[in-house]
């Protein structure tokens, strides 16, 4: 199983949002990385044939994606950062029109919606009407939505978006272990989900792949360039002026500060493990890392 990206363009008028993106994905999980406005949605939209490219294709198992029509459908799970839903539905009864939808037998399907409410845990709202979840628990009911048809291709544009720790880490498990033969292709914020799961990064700016590699490849990429020191707290202002400083922590009087710098900073700089967090804010800067 293959999804192929071959030199995937779209431009808006002047504006292009996605510059010539060449990847080959099989199975496993591709965490995608970028500021906003770095192209990761339109690229995700294009992926499901929502949206037409300017130049370059998608192909599945060798055949153009959006040739294939309702056979791609059928083999694609999606979830956009917002997902239209019908407030008045209970969980149940929402998962069960969109089963309808997708073309699958209702026999199936009822085995499908009550195996998904227990897999996200919704068990105990099975019952109630969307109009009365918080974010986090609508996001749930997302993920279950685009994993109905069982697909080969998942894709889930910031799936952790309003879930709690907890929420997080089941949603993780569950990613990881349906990627074993699935393609699963995620984007999020939150740096740690993709670090903890992904099994390839990918990181965009300015609609291109500036670095892509696994976890730990990015993270050697920034090798003896992470250092810890130690500074009066008065003085951290003018630290994260002049340097990169991926966080820092209070200790009384003083600032423990985590840099990215090429150099040692300063004398009792202490070099530090680097993680993804600091490959990303590597390759950006800080400033237009968190833009």
């Amino acid at each position: 199983m293959e999804l192929a990206i071959d030199r995937l363009t779209k431009r808006f008028g002047g504006k292009t949002a996605v510059d010539c993106v060449s990847a080959s994905l099989t199975a496993g999980v591709y965490g995608l990385l970028g500021a906003n406005g770095a192209g990761k949605t339109t690229l995700m939209r294009m992926l499901c044939a929502i949206l037409k490219p300017t130049a370059g294709e998608v192909r599945f198992n060798g055949r153009e994606a959006a040739a294939m029509g309702e056979a791609y459908r059928d083999v694609l799970g999606y979830l956009p950062q917002d997902f239209g839903y019908y407030p008045t539905y209970t969980v149940a009864e929402f998962l069960s029109y969109i089963a309808a939808l997708k073309g699958i037998p209702r026999d199936r399907a009822a085995g499908r919606v009550r195996e998904l409410v227990d897999m996200l845990g919704l068990q105990e709202l099975a019952g109630r009407k969307l109009r009365t979840f918080s974010g986090g628990m609508r996001q749930r009911v997302g993920i279950a939505q685009a994993m109905l048809n069982d697909p080969q291709v998942l894709i889930l544009d910031e799936p952790m978006a309003g879930l709690d720790p907890k929420e997080r880490v089941r949603l993780r498990n569950l990613l990881a272990e349906y990627a074993g033969d699935k393609i699963v292709v995620l984007s999020t914020h939150i740096v740690s989900d993709v670090e903890a799961i992904a099994d390839q990064v990918f990181v965009m700016n300015a609609g291109r792949f500036v670095v892509h590699g696994t976890v730990l490849e990015l993270a050697r990429r920034v090798g003896g360039k992470v250092w810890e020191i130690t500074v009066p707290r008065a003085q951290a202002r003018q630290w994260q002026e002049r340097i990169t400083v991926a966080s820092y922590r209070h200790e009384g009087e003083q600032a423990v500060l985590r840099v990215i710098a090429e150099e040692r900073p300063s004398e009792g700089a202490v070099p530090c493990e680097p993680t993804l967090d600091d490959a990303y804010l590597y390759s950006f800067g800080a400033s237009e890392a968190g833009r």
